[in-house]
């Protein structure tokens, strides 16, 4: 029997499991200590978005306006435009979050001070979401979509920016107010903020990417192309590569970034023949560029997990690399 005990014991150490019978994982944070997922896919919204860890950004999790999204818990979370939510992919990102903050790590950056807040009060709704990566890894950026209505950043961009802490790169999700000019200035605040933080982030600058879905790719064109200084942040250099989402945005110029680009065929709301011929005009003027379009596929699929867009995140990345 007491070998049976010592067997068992052995075994539960293995798994990760505590006497009490509760499954813990290892952190992938600094100091490898065991750190436990708290939420589940019954755990409410409302709940995640009010626990003190997360202070006064927790609002900023989901939608800021509640009209965007419906649900009660993680698992029925919806979000306006948007389809194939994975609602596993959700409480991986709030147990990230909860996980981050118990363990020392800041994971929100405001972007404007206090005075900018108070002379614009739509900047309190805006700032950072940190996944780190390695240390002086180079970052990429994250700008969610919602039509210029909302951020939908549980599908369009921390989904994103998480996968690409796991490969290593250090990744920003944006929350920014949802106009179009305005949205434009955040990112390129928030691109002027990371550079100006840099030492602190612990990121490397060089041959960054902007990323973004639906508005959210309209963004990172558009800053891509006209520049960070252009929409008020500081004179700095373009990125090495921009990867959008189902948009169809159709502006382009000679000094545009090399540009990936992907869409649904079925997408109602972004006609990939659209992008696929901004895509083409890019690579007449010698820009890099590679274009995917999936059949069947709608709007909105994120990181197409289980659909037939599954896996172009590692597409998109080694493009980027290819820029470097």
């Amino acid at each position: 029997m007491k070998k049976r005990m010592m067997i068992l014991c052995l075994l539960l150490s293995l798994c990760g499991c505590n006497q009490e019978g509760h499954t813990e994982i290892e952190s992938p944070l600094e100091g490898g200590d065991s750190v436990r997922d708290e939420y589940t896919l019954d755990t409410r919204i409302e709940d995640v978005i009010n626990d003190p860890v997360f202070e006064d950004y927790g609002r900023l999790i989901f939608p800021v306006n509640e009209s965007y999204y419906s649900g009660s818990t993680l698992a029925d979370l919806h979000l306006t435009w948007y389809t194939h939510i994975n609602p596993n992919k959700t409480v991986e990102i709030v147990n990230y979050f909860k996980n981050n903050v118990e363990e020392g790590n800041t994971i929100f950056y405001d972007i404007y001070t206090d005075d900018e807040k108070k002379e614009d009060p739509d900047k309190e709704n805006t700032g950072l979401f940190f996944f780190r990566g390695d240390p002086n890894e180079k970052f990429a950026l994250c700008n969610a979509g919602g039509g210029f209505a909302y951020v939908g950043a549980m599908q369009d961009s921390f989904p994103h920016a998480l996968e690409l802490s796991k490969m290593g790169y250090n990744a920003f999700a944006l929350i920014y107010r949802p106009q179009a000019q305005e949205a434009c200035e955040d990112l390129a605040r928030a691109i002027s903020f990371i550079f100006e933080h840099a030492n602190e982030l612990k990121v490397n600058t060089q041959d960054y990417s902007l990323w973004g879905g639906s508005a959210g790719a309209r963004m990172a064109a558009w800053v891509g192309s006209y520049g960070t200084a252009y929409f008020g942040g500081d004179e700095l250099p373009q990125p090495s590569a921009v990867i959008m989402q189902y948009t169809g945005h159709s502006d382009y110029s000679y000094s545009d970034p090399a540009t990936f680009a992907c869409v649904g065929e079925s997408d109602g709301i972004a006609n990939w023949r659209v992008m696929q011929q901004r895509l083409e005009r890019l690579h007449e003027l010698g820009i890099p560029t590679k274009f995917h379009h999936y059949p069947g596929l709608g709007h909105g699929f994120g990181l197409g997990e289980g659909t037939v867009a599954q896996g172009w995140i590692n597409e998109a990345v080694a493009f980027w690399e290819a820029q470097i």
